[in-house]
């Protein structure tokens, strides 16, 4: 059975949990926490960038990162399934690479905090990423994607996993100015059991 490497906070390693989730493949798929800071940790050797996550393969290859992850899954349900075939299919990654820049970018500004000293963080690349976020969501409020139905696409499933990560890092101060995001990512919620199945810890 596949293996995949995640941890209960990370947004990419939910976003996996919840294609899966969709696609019918949860429980062909083993979850093993993963503790990317331990140098013990097998981690560093399945995945030479020791990051998650990563999906062990039967055979011992290793898939990463989440997008490739993502697709494969998709590739395995039969294909064109969150992820289209033809010119729809450029809408879902481009979704999915927006989603995915936020929470990049919000990672980064945790981890500012998380591992540096008060007196050593830089406040102006803090703003820069948060700028990002900034950016991306008043992109999204002002232009929202398609709700999703009980079967989300890769870009939808990145962004509901993108703004659960806000709210857990960031005490969701982002849906006072957002009330269009609000609202479709709880109608996501609604449509989507795997998204609260899923919900962030630590």
């Amino acid at each position: 059975m596949p293996v995949l490497r995640s941890s209960p906070p990370s947004p990419f390693g939910r976003k996996v949990k919840i294609a899966a989730a969709v696609l019918g493949l949860k429980d062909r798929i083993a979850v093993e926490t993963t503790d990317t800071m331990n140098p013990a940790d097998t981690i560093r050797a399945q995945n030479p960038l020791g990051k998650i996550p990563a999906l062990v393969l039967d055979d011992g290859r290793v898939l990463f990162d989440s997008r490739v992850v993502v697709e494969y899954l998709d590739h395995l349900a039969g294909g064109g399934k969150i992820i289209p075939a033809g010119e729809a299919r450029f809408d879902v990654l481009r979704l999915a690479a927006l989603a995915d820049g936020i929470m990049d970018a919000a990672i980064l500004q945790v981890y500012e905090v998380r591992f540096r000293p008060e007196d050593k963080r830089h406040a102006d690349w803090l703003a820069y990423q948060g700028e990002k976020v900034a950016r991306a969501l008043a992109s999204l409020e002002a232009e929202p994607p398609a709700a999703a139905g009980s079967l989300p696409d890769a870009g939808q499933i990145g962004l509901a996993c993108a703004l659960g990560y806000l709210d857990l890092r960031f005490d969701g101060t982002w849906r006072a100015g957002h009330p269009k995001l609000v609202a479709w990512l709880e109608a996501f919620e609604a449509a989507v059991p795997a998204f609260a199945e899923t919900r962030f810890t630590g």
